[in-house]
């Protein structure tokens, strides 16, 4: 009986001894990736110029915001008035009034 235990207790160190080692080198392999993927992106940022953040001022909400309202006006000039001259002066007017009226509503962004 007492050699069966032992037999069984070994078969469970080796098992565990196994996961053990098969968890460490998934782990290294995990690292090597990271570094890897580290390496690519420093050698990429290096190489690429920096781009320019065009909506760095607003939130998403806020552009979105800003977009649902130019859609609404367009939708109201396009029920109300008559004429296609009409409703495109409208719009051209709301697009070139638009960054005004942001800068003067929303001139800092509240992140």
């Amino acid at each position: 009986m007492s050699r069966q235990r032992a037999r069984q207790r070994e078969a469970r160190r080796a098992e565990s001894a196994r996961r053990v080692a098969a968890a460490r080198a998934r782990s290294a392999r995990q690292a090597d990736l990271r570094r890897r993927r580290e390496r690519w992106r420093l050698a990429v940022r290096t190489v690429l110029p920096r781009r320019a953040r065009r909506w760095s001022r607003r939130t998403r909400a806020q552009r979105a915001t800003v977009l649902l309202a130019l859609a609404g006006i367009g939708l109201l000039a396009y029920l109300l008035l008559d004429t296609w001259s009409l409703r495109i002066a409208v719009m051209l007017a709301a697009l070139l009034a638009t960054p005004a009226l942001v800068t003067i509503a929303l001139d800092r962004s509240t992140r």
